[in-house]
């Protein structure tokens, strides 16, 4: 057995005895890397030969699909792993964690470094020495993109509190994988591409906006918050600027969940799932409104009011709505003493009328005029680069508004990316 084969086997062995970071080499990768060692671990044998080929294979063809190196992937994994050691420590001080819990994460780190230390070339290398026979062995080679501490790191047993610090700021799971989440058939999924709109591209609403990221901030430091509602004109950038906070502050451990108000009455539960966790969340619900009656009007109340159990200090709902009153109300519904039906009617009416202001903070959006609309045009201009004369844009921003949807921020962002694609064809002719 040659010395290829007895290193392949004492890594395969030390892998197989993690402790807490098994689930690393549960997925696709994982596993073609794990399938690879326990091939080139055994003696030649032309069918083994075959299965070490079609091994590696796999691994290289996983590789590529996730556009990844050996080592960023390895890395990714630890850092949004979901073991005792990362759960516990985002609630429980390091110091204070049993001495075993913190040896096994030494333990753990001692044996993935020396996984993460398998280079390509490296790998293939083991392929030629183990089937000794001419095959082409290409190498999955490519720039790592991470820059983490793990990277950096000679001894990851020297890092466990930059480790621990990393867990309580971006937590594990889906919650370190996702900044943008959604509430879909009861489960919590990923938003692989999140709205990428920025805070400095909503313009003409300011003194709202300081009050949302004022209140967004002190949700961020740890401190009560005020469920908010964002009420006023249609394309405003009210959405827009819910979204806009997570790309601000994401890297601060705020999340975003969105949540439609068909899957309104499960919010409770959702409130409980997420009040234990480290990360600071903002439930998204956009275009808010209520019929009579509505299960989800009931659902949202117990949120924003309270019930027996205590309010989870780190949940916010951010709602927007073009609505003031959330719950319509129809003529019909306003009683007259001669066929009223329930004595204390008004006391049902002044409920529906008065939901809104369940929310500790309410920011109105008010409808462009010219004079927001052109200024709102100028910048969005100016951040893409168009170099037009001020008047000629804003004739053109004019015309466009009056053929199309009013004067708007939505409109005004309509505007500008028609007339850069048009702009930008003309520059090709």
């Amino acid at each position: 057995m040659n010395q290829v084969m007895l290193s392949n086997q004492s890594l395969y062995s030390q892998i197989s005895s993690l402790l807490l970071y098994q689930s690393v080499f549960k997925n696709e990768i994982g596993e073609a890397f794990l399938n690879l060692l326990d091939c080139l671990s055994y003696p030649e044998d032309d069918h083994l030969n075959l299965d070490c080929l079609i091994a590696y294979g796999e691994l290289f063809n996983a590789l590529a699909k996730q556009q990844k190196s050996w080592q960023d992937y390895l890395i990714d994994e630890i850092l949004i792993n979901t073991n005792p050691f990362s759960e516990q420590i985002q609630a429980v001080p390091l110091k204070n964690l049993p001495k075993s819990l913190i040896d096994a994460v030494k333990h753990d780190l001692s044996i993935l470094q020396k996984a993460y230390h398998c280079q390509p070339k490296e790998i293939a290398q083991w392929l030629k020495e183990t089937i000794k026979k001419d095959s082409v062995t290409l190498a999955w080679e490519l720039d790592n993109n991470q820059d983490s501490f793990l990277h950096k790191s000679n001894d990851w047993q020297e890092v466990i509190e930059e480790l621990a610090n990393y867990y309580r700021q971006q937590g594990t799971g889906i919650f370190a994988q996702y900044k943008a989440l959604k509430w879909y058939d009861n489960q919590l999924i990923g938003i692989n591409n999140p709205d990428a709109v920025q805070l400095n591209e909503i313009v003409g609403y300011e003194t709202q906006k300081a009050s949302l990221i004022k209140n967004t901030e002190i949700l961020l430091a740890g401190y009560p918050a005020l469920h908010v509602l964002l009420y006023g004109s249609r394309g405003s950038g009210k959405s827009s600027l819910v979204k806009g906070l997570l790309n601000q502050y994401s890297t601060q451990a705020l999340r975003l969940i969105e949540v439609s108000k068909s899957q309104l009455k499960h919010l409770p539960f959702i409130v409980d799932k997420l009040r234990n966790i480290s990360q600071k969340f903002i439930i998204f619900v956009d275009d808010l409104s209520f019929e009579e009656d509505d299960d989800a009007f009931k659902s949202l109340k117990v949120v924003l009011e309270g019930s027996v159990t205590a309010k989870a200090q780190n949940v916010v709902v951010y709602a927007t709505s073009n609505r003031r009153h959330l719950i319509k109300e129809f003529f019909g519904d306003r009683p007259q003493l001669s066929e009223a039906d329930e004595v204390h009617a008004w006391d049902t009416i002044q409920e529906k009328l008065s939901f809104s202001d369940r929310f500790g903070l309410t920011l109105t959006f008010e409808p462009a005029n010219q004079e927001k609309y052109l200024n709102i045009v100028h910048h969005l201009a100016q951040q893409a680069g168009l170099n037009l004369p001020p008047e000629e844009l804003e004739f053109k921003a004019k015309q466009w508004a009056t053929r199309h949807n009013g004067r708007s921020g939505r409109t005004a962002r309509q505007f500008i990316d028609f007339l850069q694609g048009e702009l930008a064809i003309m520059n090709q002719i």
